[in-house]
């Protein structure tokens, strides 16, 4: 049995990061301190299927704008001209972040870059507004993440 990676457990300060989106925006995760909690949701492909009903689910349950002070952020390693043409397509109106290059850096970082597939494992990790881990989950690959979970976290907070 090979081991799970290593990543931020809750109550670990969540690992800074700087990616484009798929308009070519700059977000910086400590740029939300103070302001708002996040929701980071790793997934491996655009255009796929799993990974776009993902995608679809939490724009039809997390779109924004959003009044109670919850950003949400997608990455992948796919590139930013990819994710603009995946959002385009799904309507998709959260920011898509891209780890293209160096490649899975962040991935890496949250402990669910899978090296035989070159793209993240589906994680998911909720930081509140200080920059601290709240919540976290893994699923297998093919495996849709539950959004109730997502909603039950969040209300926690």
């Amino acid at each position: 049995m090979t081991p799970l990676p290593t990543g931020p457990a809750v109550g670990d300060e969540a690992p800074d990061f700087e990616l484009r989106d798929q308009h070519g925006q700059s977000h910086r995760l400590s740029g939300y301190r103070g302001r708002s909690n996040v929701l980071l949701v790793f997934y491996p492909f655009a255009f796929t299927g799993v990974c776009t009903g993902e995608m679809c689910a939490l724009r039809d349950d997390f779109g924004v704008p959003r009044s109670d002070g919850l950003t949400v952020l997608a990455l992948s390693c796919d590139s930013v001209g990819t994710l603009r043409a995946f959002a385009d397509r799904e309507g998709l109106d959260f920011p898509l972040l891209s780890d293209f290059w160096p490649h899975g850096a962040v991935a890496s970082a949250y402990g669910v870059f899978n090296d035989a597939l070159g793209a993240p494992d589906r994680g998911t990790f909720l930081v509140d507004r200080q920059g601290i881990v709240r919540w976290t989950v893994r699923t297998e690959l093919g495996q849709a993440r539950d959004i109730a979970a997502y909603e039950k976290a969040i209300a926690e907070l």
